[in-house]
């Protein structure tokens, strides 16, 4: 049932003067969901509420996560810092126990002093506490839509007349510990949205064989039940009268949870929906700029008139910037590049990565390439890559399984070519001959050098030991 096909000619609606004064956030965060999304031209997915959301307000086309794991990604959109910067290296639970450093600001202390009350529902999944000070943490399954929507109601009441910053953080479509939790037991109101494993497109990381496919018709489930639960939170935002007031965004932590994707900075793992829809905005724009998941919390910022805190005993600016003013735009000119850092995702997954893409071009720096690229334990246990290991196969869909684990220090891809990220320019000797193509590398190089500058890598150390 599309719940939010009522809703279009409200999200349309220009803002209310008596509303202007009070702007609440709307922050919903899917975990491990790709580019299989309705409104993202996937012809299969069943994603009606996020296609209605997009319908009014605004898809970006070329959303990026600065990094491909749930905590680091997470602490990068609430701090607008990336993950080496930030200090949230890899996942905050368990063992793996990783936090960001003690002197960063996230969205709920940068948002308090302004009056907002900040609450997440179900999945946080970064730390410390002094960080990310929620007034509000309502526990539940992240999973269970009705579960998700009651909570939101309940603290959109308790805020009464202050304004507030909620996040969603949604399970969906992230693995559970065998499949994607679709055998678990939901309220009735909960469709159970299937799909004919014969009929899926397979992406281009995977092998398309029965077990790939099982796995993907599961995934695409669990996408479908994260679509439900937008609906209904977004439907309680409407019931309470906040629609009007309130800037929504929708976006992932990182890309689909298959071999090849999440926990890689190749698009696969980084490019990913985001849609925002800010109140009296022009609907149903497609924005082809180039944003970041640093530039999030930026957005927020000014959508609710706050300034950004210093970052580092230098007081340097956060490395992005907001969104507000593209949400009317097809293009956008400086938008033009993204970065990415990515250090660990358990503890045991070091292997730190540094990017820079721009509309053609993505260079790659492996800071440790001789060793080989880990899995995370959820990828690994997968049906799918165990049927790699079992079989012995040479080829990961289109890419060689013996290149995906080891890696040059450095890759450039160029995505005009090779959307696939599949052949790695500097291992072509006839195309460093090129002057043309030689300056091309200088300059993504000396990019991310001053990327990597600006935002404090801890990791440049490494240049004066090798």
């Amino acid at each position: 049932m599309r719940l939010l096909l009522a809703l279009a000619l409200t999200f349309a609606l220009a803002l209310p003067a008596a509303a202007a004064e009070r702007k609440n956030v709307l922050l919903l965060i899917a975990d491990d969901l790709g580019m299989e999304v309705g409104c993202y031209g996937d012809k299969v997915a069943k994603t009606p509420n996020i296609d209605a959301l997009a319908e009014t307000g605004t898809r970006f086309t070329h959303g990026f996560a600065s990094v491909s794991s749930c905590s680091p990604s997470r602490a990068t959109l609430l701090t607008g810092m990336p993950t080496h910067q930030c200090g949230q290296y890899g996942l905050a639970h368990a063992t793996h126990n990783q936090h960001s450093f003690h002197t960063v600001k996230g969205l709920p202390a940068l948002l308090a002093p302004a009056g907002y009350r900040s609450g997440v529902i179900a999945k946080l999944h970064v730390q410390p506490k002094e960080v990310y000070p929620f007034d509000a943490e309502l526990p539940g399954n992240g999973r269970n839509p009705v579960q998700i929507a009651g909570q939101a109601k309940k603290f959109i009441a308790e805020c009464g007349d202050k304004p507030f910053f909620l996040l969603v953080g949604f399970t969906d479509p992230h693995r559970a510990a065998k499949g994607f939790a679709n055998d678990g037991k939901y309220p009735p109101a909960v469709p159970a949205v299937k799909f004919d494993p014969k009929t899926l497109p397979v992406p281009y990381h995977l092998p398309d064989n029965a077990e790939t496919r099982a796995e993907l018709a599961e995934y695409y489930q669990s996408v479908a039940r994260l679509d439900h639960g937008v609906g209904l939170v977004l439907k309680e935002l409407e019931a309470a009268k906040q629609l009007d007031n309130t800037l929504v965004i929708f976006l992932s932590d990182n890309g689909i949870p298959f071999p090849g994707a999440k926990t890689t900075l190749y698009d696969a793992g980084v490019h990913l929906p985001l849609v925002i829809r800010k109140p009296g905005q022009k609907a149903g724009v497609t924005c082809s700029a180039m944003a970041s998941w640093t530039d999030i919390a930026p957005t927020v910022l000014d959508w609710c008139g706050v300034k950004p805190a210093p970052v580092g005993k230098k007081e340097a600016p956060l490395p992005g910037r907001s969104l507000l003013p593209l949400l009317e735009q097809e293009k956008a000119e400086g938008w033009d590049r993204v970065f990415g850092s990515h250090q660990f995702h358990e503890v045991t997954m070091y292997y730190p990565v540094r990017m820079v893409r721009t509309r053609q071009y993505k260079y790659l720096l492996n800071l440790a390439h001789p060793l080989e690229f880990p899995h995370a334990s959820d990828l690994w246990g997968s049906d799918t890559w165990q049927g790699i290991l079992k079989r012995g196969d040479k080829m990961m869909g289109r890419r060689e399984v013996a290149a995906f684990l080891k890696r040059p220090k450095e890759e450039l891809y160029d995505l005009e070519k090779d959307p696939n990220e599949l052949n790695n320019l500097l291992a072509d000797p006839k195309w460093r001959q090129n002057p043309a193509n030689e300056t091309t590398y200088a300059v993504l190089r000396n990019w991310l050098a001053e990327w990597r500058k600006k935002t404090n890598d801890p990791w440049l150390i490494k240049d004066e030991h090798e």
